[in-house]
């Protein structure tokens, strides 16, 4: 899958920005992170698609990837009963020195 297929959108939100901006200094027991941005990915990329996609369209490094499915909600229309489209998220957290200009 081309790497421009995987990542469809940015979700820039007031919550996305927000964690975009956080970033946390190293501990002993936890190393340092930049911010975290999320993005809507393709149903079926993996996460190690999800990374190398994030860091070759924006140059940046990524330290970790969550993901969650979102299944589409019911929803009427016109006396009709129909769904929502499922898609897939993606919360891309980056390595301290990493910012995206996006946010």
């Amino acid at each position: 899958m081309d790497i421009y297929h995987v990542i469809k959108r940015p979700l820039v939100t007031e919550k996305g920005t927000h964690q975009s901006r956080q970033s946390y200094e190293a501990t002993r027991t936890r190393p340092g992170r930049g911010g975290s941005y999320s993005f809507e990915v393709h149903p079926e990329a993996s996460k190690p698609e999800i990374r190398s996609a994030v860091e070759k369209i924006y140059s940046v490094k990524v330290a970790s990837v969550r993901t969650s499915i979102h299944r589409g909600k019911q929803r009427r229309y016109r006396g009709r009963v129909g769904t929502t489209a499922h898609w897939k998220k993606a919360i891309v957290v980056l390595k301290p020195d990493f910012h995206i200009d996006l946010f």
